[in-house]
């Protein structure tokens, strides 16, 4: 699908709108899919695995990539093209699919909503710091990147997921496509290293469409462990955030926040 410049202009215009507020995923039209088929997949941006899709746009992207068997493909497409990944796969296997976005900004103008988001996301000394830094309450800014992967099954779905070098990601540490699970183990990193004590939101998709969201943490060495069930779709999600001084706290960005994200189903 091709979109029209219209079209293509008004969701460029809302993409960092929505993107600040809600989760950012790879959303593939099929987890498992046959050897040499179609690898599709929608970028979205949303709550509780809902939201729109977004095209190919390499503004709006540093890493788009295809990972298999120590291989790497570029993602390739043409502007406005939906969805955003629609490629042949490369090989047979377990494929990840890589995704970092370029960086964005969200200015807040009320503390307040630095707070909710500083609560939901479990930093429960941000607005301390913030105030401690001295920083302005209202009107500041926040640059924000999302750095997310998908695990899918090509023909046997043979393999294991890869830590790929992102700034913070998500390492699944099983196979859902070949192993037998109740719980699938994960690694938090940043910057390579393991998240300690790390808040993991899990969203779980019924077959019905319900989705099921709980909280989940990573133990001294950056590892957690989230429930799953057959024939349902999961994105892991978790969140860092940095303080930024980079200047002028009311011209330039006084926090970074660095958003991972997984998305693998389990099948039946």
């Amino acid at each position: 699908m091709f979109l029209s410049r219209t079209s293509f202009v008004l969701a460029m215009s809302l993409w960092g709108l929505q993107a600040s507020a809600h989760e950012f995923w790879i959303s593939p039209e099929a987890y498992v899919i046959p050897n040499g088929g179609q690898v599709q997949a929608e970028l979205r941006v949303g709550e509780e695995m809902s939201g729109a899709g977004y095209s190919f746009n390499p503004r709006t992207f540093e890493r788009f990539e295809l990972i298999q068997g120590g291989q790497t493909v570029e993602v390739e497409g043409r502007l406005g093209d939906r969805p955003a990944l629609d490629m042949t796969a490369p090989g047979e296997g377990l494929l990840v699919v890589v995704h970092e976005t370029t960086a964005n900004r969200l200015t807040y103008t009320q503390m307040a909503k630095f707070e909710k988001f500083a609560t939901h996301k479990d930093f429960d000394d941000a607005v301390g710091q913030h105030r401690a830094r001295g920083l302005p309450e209202d009107r500041f800014v926040e640059r924000y990147h999302r750095y997310a992967k998908s695990l899918i099954a090509v023909g046997d779905g043979a393999g294991s997921d890869v830590e790929v070098g992102m700034k913070t990601e998500i390492l699944a540490l099983a196979n859902p496509y070949t192993d037998d699970l109740a719980e699938m183990p994960v690694k938090v990193l940043l910057d390579g290293a393991p998240r300690a004590d790390a808040q993991i939101e899990l969203f779980e998709k019924a077959p019905d469409g319900s989705v099921t969201v709980t909280l989940h943490r990573t133990d001294a060495e950056g590892m957690g462990a989230v429930p799953v069930k057959p024939g349902h779709e999961y994105l892991v999600d978790a969140v860092a955030l940095i303080p930024l001084d980079e200047g002028d706290p009311t011209q330039t960005p006084v926090w970074w926040t660095v958003w991972a994200a997984l998305t693998f189903m389990v099948p039946e």
